[in-house]
C-alpha cells in the first residue's frame, strides 16, 4: 500500500503579505548574494518577518555536508568559502536596518575548523557596523569541539542557539551525523559561557508527549534558557513524512509545560520555526 498523505489541517494554512518592506528585505538579499534559510528552508513565516524588516541570513554557502532527513537544504560538495561574505552580510544587515538579526550557516564538516573563523568574522563585521543590532547565532554542533564553538562565544553574540531538533529516539532516524547527547553537551558549553542559550525541536515526527517532556528536562539540564517548538512540515515528497499533526491545544500544553519546568522564554504553536520573534529571547 502506499503512504497516506494527512491533509493540513486549517491552523496550519498562511496569508502571504507581501509589501514595500518585504520587497525591499527580498532585494537586499538578492542584489548581496546572500542565502537565508527563510527560503531554503521554506519558512511558512518569511513573508510575515520579511514584511517585518527581518531575515535570518545562513552564511557559509546553501549546499550542506549533511543530509538530514527533515531538511531542504541543499545537500553536496560545498563550493569554497567566501571569506568576503562577512562583509556582505554585514552591510546588509546596515541596509535593512534592522535592531537584531539571526545568522544560521549549512554544516561545513568539509572545512578543518567547520567555518568557525569565518561565524567569527561575520559576527564581528555585523557587530562593527551595527552596533546597536542584538545578534543571535544559530550554530551546528561543529563535532562537539570546544575550541571552535569558542570562536563564537568569543565574538559575543547575544544570543547562541543550537537545535535538538527532535527528541531522542528519533535523532538517529532523522539527524544525518548530529547526535542527540552531543547537541545537549553544545548546548552545556555555551550555557555556562553565560550567554543565553536556546535550543528548539519539531513535532509530528512520531514522538510521544512523555519524550517531548522528557526533551525538556535534558535541554533545562545543561543550562538551556530559551525553547522554541513547532510543527514538522514535509519540505518535498522527498523528505520525511508527517507522522500527525500536532494540534494549538497540545502547543499550548507544550508552552507551559516549559515555562513551568523554568524555561526564561517558550515559543510554541504550529508555525513557530527557530528564529521566530528571536527579538524577543535577548532580554
Amino acid at each position: 500500500m502506499g503512504e497516506i498523505k494527512i491533509k493540513k489541517p486549517e491552523w496550519l494554512k498562511t496569508r502571504v503579505p507581501i509589501g514595500k518592506r518585504y520587497l525591499g528585505v527580498r532585494d537586499i538579499v538578492e542584489k548581496n548574494k546572500l542565502h537565508t534559510i527563510c527560503s531554503s528552508g521554506h519558512c511558512p513565516n518569511m513573508a510575515e518577518c520579511w514584511a517585518r524588516g527581518t531575515a535570518t541570513l545562513m552564511i557559509l554557502g546553501d549546499i550542506c555536508t549533511r543530509s538530514c532527513k527533515f531538511c531542504n537544504v541543499k545537500t553536496g560538495r560545498p563550493l569554497t568559502a567566501d571569506w568576503n561574505e562577512p562583509q556582505r552580510v554585514a552591510e546588509s544587515v546596515r541596509l535593512m536596518g534592522v535592531k537584531h538579526v539571526v545568522i544560521t550557516s549549512v554544516d561545513r564538516d568539509d572545512m578543518e575548523d567547520g567555518g568557525a573563523a569565518i561565524w567569527a568574522l561575520t559576527i564581528a563585521k555585523v557587530k562593527e557596523l551595527n552596533p546597536d543590532t542584538t545578534i543571535e547565532t544559530l550554530i551546528p554542533d561543529f563535532d562537539g569541539k570546544k575550541d571552535l564553538i569558542l570562536k563564537i562565544i568569543g565574538a559575543r553574540p547575544e544570543v547562541i542557539s543550537h537545535n535538538l531538533e527532535t527528541v531522542r529516539r528519533i535523532t538517529p532516524i532523522i539527524r544525518s551525523k548530529a547526535k542527540y547527547d552531543l547537541s545537549l553537551e553544545v548546548i552545556r558549553f555555551v550555557a555556562e559561557s553565560g550567554i543565553r542559550s536556546k535550543s528548539g525541536i519539531m513535532t509530528g515526527l512520531g514522538e510521544a508527549e512523555e519524550e517531548v517532556l522528557e526533551t525538556m528536562d535534558d535541554l533545562r539540564s545543561v543550562g538551556c534558557e530559551v525553547l522554541t517548538i513547532g510543527q514538522y512540515l514535509q519540505p518535498t515528497k522527498h523528505h520525511l513524512a508527517i507522522k500527525e499533526f500536532t494540534s494549538p491545544e497540545l502547543f499550548e500544553k507544550y508552552r507551559r509545560a516549559g515555562l513551568e519546568k523554568g524555561f526564561r522564554y517558550v515559543e510554541s504553536s504550529p508555525l513557530v520555526r527557530s528564529s521566530y520573534h528571536a527579538e524577543r529571547h535577548v532580554f
